[in-house]
């Protein structure tokens, strides 16, 4: 198999992205929200796969004709915010017109959010909360809290859009990586576990969940107050 077939096939693989969304989509629509997440949770393995094979086989040179990054945005907003957002709406977990408050700014600012060039930190982090409302979506149809913390947590994530706060990215940011990415597939099965059992897996799943949640939420910003280690000269 050719080097450039290989880059091709990433470009493949990203795009399955889209199809992922489609059928999430559409359990959404007829409120199978077990089914919608597990299609959600396997576009999030196919986002954290397919970026290291992009670097491996570098596509920017062998399958120059698709741009992979524009590609994985677009399918991002979908798998992201887009279906999130309504599943976020039509669960009724929200009352009244909080509800419409909340995917009005999560589809709003994220729009922006994913536009702006500023969004890649040095170390290959995130400048502000990067939009992972599918993560968010996942915690919150599996511990149920009060509508109104609900809609605080949509207002503070969405205002953290606009800060210089550092969100880890699992792969690519390099400290504490060791642990981060463990972190991050745990995350990735509990989420498949959830949605499997229809958010009825009962509270210790529950608890690991929302810690491996935090873990991810908090870790880039404890970075922030702990400056790494320099280097010592060879």
């Amino acid at each position: 198999m050719t080097l450039r077939i290989k880059a091709l096939g990433v470009h493949y693989l990203t795009a399955t992205g889209a199809v992922f969304a489609m059928l999430a989509l559409l359990a959404a629509v007829d409120l199978m929200w077990d089914m919608m997440f597990l299609w959600l949770v396997v576009a999030f393995f196919v986002d954290g796969i397919d970026g290291p094979l992009a670097r491996r086989y570098n596509v920017k040179e062998n399958a120059r004709e698709y741009d992979g990054v524009l590609l994985d945005l677009i399918i991002d907003y979908l798998t992201y915010v887009f279906i999130p957002a309504f599943a976020l709406f039509k669960s009724g977990l929200f009352n009244g017109w909080t509800g419409w408050a909340a995917i009005i700014i999560i589809t709003f600012a994220s729009a922006l959010y994913f536009a702006d060039t500023r969004m890649k930190t040095r170390d290959n982090s995130f400048a502000g909360f990067p939009g992972c409302w599918n993560m968010f979506a996942v915690v919150i149809f599996a511990t149920k809290p009060n509508f109104w913390i609900i809609f605080a947590l949509v207002v503070v994530l969405s205002l953290s859009m606009g800060t210089r706060l550092k969100f880890i990215h699992p792969v690519r940011t390099k400290r504490w990586r060791t642990i981060s990415l463990p972190i991050a597939l745990l995350w990735t099965v509990l989420a498949g576990i959830c949605a499997w059992t229809n958010f009825q897996a009962g509270p210790i799943v529950t608890v690991l969940l929302s810690a491996s949640s935090l873990y991810l939420l908090f870790v880039g910003m404890v970075q922030q107050l702990i400056p790494a280690r320099a280097k010592k000269p060879a």
